[in-house]
């Protein structure tokens, strides 16, 4: 009994110091994930259990990258986590097939935390060995942001593939029970993987990362160039500017017309409106993917979206497909949403922009039918006939000469604190047109060489000599304190301070950056 005294202390002493090596070791190793730290781009939240019902603990911010690289240092790759299926790599954690709740639990619990075990004897930098470590009560910002499969990458991949559309395009043959290539029918991968995709279609998320990281990884072996296969290199802004871009990419040939006139319906003989002619080949320039606007597939508007509207377009009516303002596949939302760009937003952003559209405004779009032409006969509608309405649009370029622009204007109505204000009046309209004089947009639908005036003079007629801002908006009183028309004092402030702030003018800014103190 007496020589085991000193052996039982001898051994409790060693596990305490064991114990506190590796607790020291684990501790100074372990990366603290409730640290707040900067956004990152390769996390993945674990959330899989949610599949069973509500989460008993905190959703798990996975960060991939680091995880990549610490296996990397261990000549360990993707099969450390990721099974084979189907000469594939799954996305799946260390399965291919369904498994149960407490299996996949228990899975997650052996396989993590045994890796982060077997890390840590190595010495090497692990990760968190206890529940809340991994499941944090504090959120993790992520900076990851959807990648845009554009024309420029998809036309360096169609000459990686010898122009072979058949490595990516596919479509599921219902006779053949197998995924089939059909030559002439490839669309966007998004027509049938959404992201939330029904049955059996893979959703978008996990198809792109199925195929793409696949191949990208088989090349890899190949010992030849390819695309990223880490989540910072599609998912992170910065690093996804490196990617090289082509100055000049050719034309996808769908058998798209380059001028063609937009049909009303199926039958192409609804509606009363006269026919849109739409030039197809600048708007393939302006965009840099077909889902901008052919977001379901790549048949024509028509197809889905019907003057009275069905089934097959949700029940929305063509006239709302091209004019709703709030949706980017339509033509009005995508050419507002240009007009935000910093040389528009001046004239187009609030308060500007508040009123409604004056209905010449349809006539941009919907121009007159060739003279003699037959508007009950889609027959005469060609390709041809299109072209030459479209050619028949000069865009205004230009405003009046310098002679009829003032050169100064001086304001003068609030001088009780500051000096009048010496506005450069003939130097602001010149700024306005070199921001837009390459802009197709803008030269097609401005209709005149007043309609930039109107950016500022925004309630009257188009015209040489506008009335003064004062004609409508009057001293400050109980009833012109409404938004629609504010008092001249409220106005001038809204109109030259939204412009300031909207076109990014960071110099004029606080009352002395246009008064002078008396």
């Amino acid at each position: 009994m007496k020589n085991r005294k000193p052996l039982l202390k001898r051994l409790i002493l060693l596990i305490v110091f064991i114990s506190s090596v590796y607790g020291t070791f684990a501790t100074a190793d372990e990366k603290d994930l409730s640290v707040k730290e900067p956004a990152r781009s390769d996390l993945i939240f674990i959330d899989s259990m949610k599949q069973y019902g509500a989460l008993e603990r905190p959703v798990v911010p996975f960060p991939h990258d680091a995880h990549t690289e610490a296996l990397k240092k261990q000549d360990k790759d993707c099969s450390a986590c990721h099974l084979q299926d189907n000469n594939r790599m799954s996305l799946k954690f260390k399965h291919t097939t369904e498994i149960n709740k407490k299996d996949l639990m228990d899975l997650f619990h052996s396989a993590c935390i045994g890796c982060h075990n077997e890390t840590a004897a190595a010495r090497l930098t692990s990760g968190p060995r206890e529940c809340g470590g991994c499941h944090l009560k504090t959120e993790i910002p992520s900076s990851r942001t959807p990648m845009q499969f554009d024309k420029s990458l998809h036309f360096r991949h169609s000459r990686a593939q010898d122009n072979k559309c058949d490595a990516c395009h596919h479509e599921y043959s219902e006779k053949e029970k197998k995924l089939i290539y059909v030559k002439g029918k490839e669309g966007s991968c998004r027509y049938c993987h959404t992201d939330n995709s029904e049955k059996k279609i893979l959703p978008m998320p996990a198809a792109s990362h199925v195929a793409c990281i696949d191949c990208h990884r088989k090349t890899i072996e190949q010992q030849k160039k390819t695309g990223p296969v880490t989540c910072y290199g599609c998912h992170d802004s910065a690093t996804r500017k490196q990617i090289e871009k082509m100055d000049e990419v050719p034309r996808l040939d769908r058998n798209q017309p380059d001028k063609v006139f937009i049909k009303k319906g199926k039958d192409d003989k609804d509606g009363r409106m006269s026919r849109v002619a739409f030039d197809h080949l600048s708007h393939e320039a302006a965009n840099d993917t077909c889902i901008q606007c052919h977001h379901k597939n790549l048949d024509a508007c028509s197809s889905c979206h019907t003057i009275k509207g069905d089934k097959t377009g949700n029940f929305v009516k063509l006239e709302q497909a091209m004019h709703k303002p709030e949706n980017q596949s339509s033509c009005m939302g995508c050419h507002r949403n240009r007009q935000q760009a910093i040389e528009c937003a001046g004239c187009h952003a609030f308060p500007r922009n508040m009123g409604t559209m004056d209905v010449t405004a349809c006539q941009s779009c919907h121009q007159h039918t060739l003279s003699g032409a037959n508007e009950k006969d889609p027959s005469a509608y060609t390709h041809e006939a299109a072209a030459r309405i479209l050619e028949k649009r000069v865009p205004v370029t230009k405003t009046h000469a310098d002679k009829d622009i003032p050169d100064k204007v001086m304001i003068d109505h609030f001088s009780d604190q500051y000096k009048p204000v010496e506005m450069q009046h003939r130097k602001m309209v010149h700024a306005l047109m070199e921001g837009i004089k390459d802009d197709r947009l803008a030269g097609y639908f401005h209709k005149s060489e007043d309609t930039i005036c109107q950016g500022c003079h925004h309630n009257s007629p188009a015209s040489l000599q506008p009335p003064k801002c004062g004609s409508c908006h009057g001293k400050q009183t109980a009833e012109n304190k409404l938004i629609s028309r504010p008092h001249l004092m409220a106005a001038y402030h809204l109109q030259c301070m939204e412009c300031h702030r909207n076109m990014g003018l960071t110099k004029l800014t606080g009352c002395t950056g246009c008064h002078e103190k008396k």
